[in-house]
């Protein structure tokens, strides 16, 4: 049944993506995020529906009569010269066949963040992104909660197999992202019912990123926490949620779970992390040695024998900046780092410019959230391997895209102040050339 209803939503709405594209991009995220598929059991688990939607996508993009403009932002252009060199570093890479195959997949990916600022035009649009990104994350937030209190916090919570958020780590960084943009869409909510709603799927999300034991979530939910209590507009209701989680977290979680979160301080004893340094240190290696890095998938084991400290101790990299530097080397990484801080850059120049008109704060909390989102990933980020997820890059493609919004109508209420402004000199001059008629 679960499939079948999949495929008739899918199926369902292509013919509304071929003459609205944004709609596209909106299912095309609902597949990406919440993976409905692959909380199937049949045929539907297996089928290309993200590859399905983003042809319908483009081909709608291609042949709709909506005006196409790319804005080509600093960003924009940065990453476009990050793509570029992620394609060069591949041509060199150690492992080729891997390489590529991780290239096609990461292109893929680019393609819809750069086909985004075609469709996402308006506010309501953005507004409508954020929303399927929220509900579909936030569907394993909400679940993960009530899981985690159900059963006392003595399962990890997980992400739906199979896909980039299957493991209790990635599913924590992307519940962790998604926590500040339910916060947007709460702020703008005048329904109280909902209102009241997005609070409470707050609460239930960051237990739910607790509850899937991941050290890297404890420590991005504590440097996350005291950011976005700082860039709240509201502080007082900030702390009442942010108590409220913290509390539920005590009155739930395991001693089991307090013994694992402690061996953070004891990393020197802990083979895991240990592990993980040794990685690290294998791409400072490979990316002093070598100017392209090892390109993707480089962490093998022949990489360990020539670059690593301890050459038998074979292990992930568990960290995006590491990630980033083994695979792309110190130019990759500046890349890579340099879109980070241009983005926060806009985002702070929004909340700066929007953060006092009652009709543009809608900019203001957008950007502001996403300033959190980024730090959410910045931090529990140095301990997990996801340098390629598309959740990060659309969020800063948000930033990106509420700065160019936010401009867009500023032109347009000063291009209506000048033409009501004309209109009224035209009507004045007007008066005043009429004869006046005598008593």
């Amino acid at each position: 049944m679960r499939d079948l209803i999949i495929t008739a939503i899918v199926f369902g709405l292509l013919p509304m993506v071929l003459s609205r594209p944004h709609v596209g991009l909106y299912l095309y995220s609902w597949l990406s995020y919440m993976n409905p598929h692959k909380l199937a059991w049949g045929f539907a688990t297996s089928m290309p529906f993200a590859y399905i939607v983003a042809i319908t996508t483009l081909i709608s993009i291609f042949t709709s009569k909506e005006p196409k403009h790319m804005p080509w932002t600093r960003e924009m252009t940065v990453l476009l010269m990050y793509v570029v060199w992620m394609s060069v570093t591949t041509y060199f890479a150690f492992f080729s066949n891997l390489a590529w195959e991780q290239l096609q997949k990461v292109l893929k990916i680019q393609i819809m963040i750069f086909l985004t600022p075609l469709v996402i035009t308006n506010r309501q649009r953005l507004h409508g992104l954020v929303w399927i990104i929220a509900l579909s994350l936030g569907f394993y937030g909400v679940k993960g909660g009530i899981f985690t209190i159900m059963k006392g916090g003595a399962h990890r919570v997980q992400g739906p197999p199979g896909t980039f958020i299957d493991g209790n780590n990635e599913i924590a960084l992307a519940l962790l992202m998604t926590i500040p943009l339910m916060r947007y869409l709460q702020l703008t909510e005048t329904r109280k019912w909902l209102h009241q709603g997005l609070g409470a799927a707050m609460v239930l999300t960051a237990v739910s990123a607790i509850g899937t034991q991941s050290r890297g979530a404890l420590v991005g939910a504590a440097v996350m926490g005291s950011i976005f209590w700082m860039k709240s507009r509201n502080k007082f209701f900030t702390s009442v949620m942010l108590v409220a989680a913290v509390g539920v977290v005590a009155m739930v979680m395991p001693q089991e779970w307090y013994d694992r979160m402690s061996t953070i301080k004891t990393y020197e004893q802990d083979t895991s992390a240990r592990g993980r340094i040794n990685a690290w240190w294998t791409a400072w290696n490979v990316a002093n040695t070598r100017l392209t890095g090892g390109g993707f998938e480089m962490f093998q084991y022949q990489t360990f024998q020539a670059y690593a400290p301890d050459p038998i101790d074979v292990h992930d990299v568990h960290s995006v900046y590491f990630e980033v530097l083994g695979e792309h080397g110190f130019i990759g990484l500046g890349l890579w780092l340099l879109l980070a801080i241009l983005t926060w850059q806009t985002g702070s120049w929004v909340i700066k410019q929007a953060k006092l008109d009652p009709d543009k704060k809608w900019a203001a909390d957008l950007a502001a959230m996403g300033q959190v989102s980024m730090i959410g990933y910045a931090s529990a980020g140095a301990f997990l391997g996801l340098s390629n997820f598309d959740l990060y890059y659309h969020l800063l493609m948000i930033i990106i895209l509420t700065k160019i919004i936010l401009l867009k109508e500023q032109a347009q209420t000063a291009s209506a102040s000048i033409l009501l402004k004309n209109k009224t000199q035209t009507v004045s001059t007007i008066a005043a050339t009429q004869p006046q008629k005598s008593l």
